[in-house]
């Protein structure tokens, strides 16, 4: 019973002494300032640290929006809405559609590709592309693209309703000045 206890012992104190063991050098005191945040500036400019909240304090050059809150982007999926969806990706600005096709004639499917240039509503914040698949009896399919009077037709209803939801979203917020205080 003893023997057990002492391994356990020689085992943890082992153990403990190569978590306490230093890995490098050490540093020289003299070339660090005594001020805590002196010193953590210093690392930062030298590369030896990094914060994770710098880029929310500062502005960072990323928007991380919820696609909830883009006009442009709920205008779209609504616009589109009937159609089976292959890849929808927010944060790389993409939707791509299913091959789809109306009841009417099987062989011949459609499919979208609306990709996202920015945020704002405006004509060319969108890059839409049609493609038609026109498959024959032996399965043997022609795609082709292009459509653009489609096109068109599919950009000016999705900014008319994304317009729409901007107007509504502006509404939603307005709040009147009283000219006093607010009330908790």
């Amino acid at each position: 019973m003893l023997s057990k206890k002492f391994t356990i012992l020689i085992i943890f104190l082992c153990f403990s002494s190569f978590l306490l063991n230093s890995c490098g050098t050490g540093a020289d005191a003299r070339k660090y300032p005594p001020d805590p945040k002196l010193r953590v500036q210093k690392n930062l400019e030298e590369g030896r640290g990094f914060r994770l909240m710098d880029k929310v304090k500062k502005g960072g050059s990323r928007n991380f929006e919820f696609a909830s809150s883009n006009e442009l982007w709920r205008a779209s999926l609504d616009t589109i809405d009937f159609m089976p969806l292959t890849s929808v990706n927010y944060s790389g600005g993409i939707i791509i559609t299913d091959w789809y096709s109306n009841n009417n004639d099987v062989n011949e499917n459609i499919k979208i590709s609306i990709r996202f240039l920015t945020n704002e509503i405006r004509s060319d914040a969108l890059n839409i592309k049609i493609f038609k698949k026109i498959c024959d009896e032996k399965n043997k399919c022609l795609i082709t693209e292009g459509y653009e009077e489609l096109i068109k037709e599919l950009k000016i209803k999705i900014l008319k309703t994304a317009k729409i939801y901007e107007v509504k979203k502006k509404e939603k917020d307005f709040k009147p000045y009283s000219g006093t205080k607010l009330e908790k």
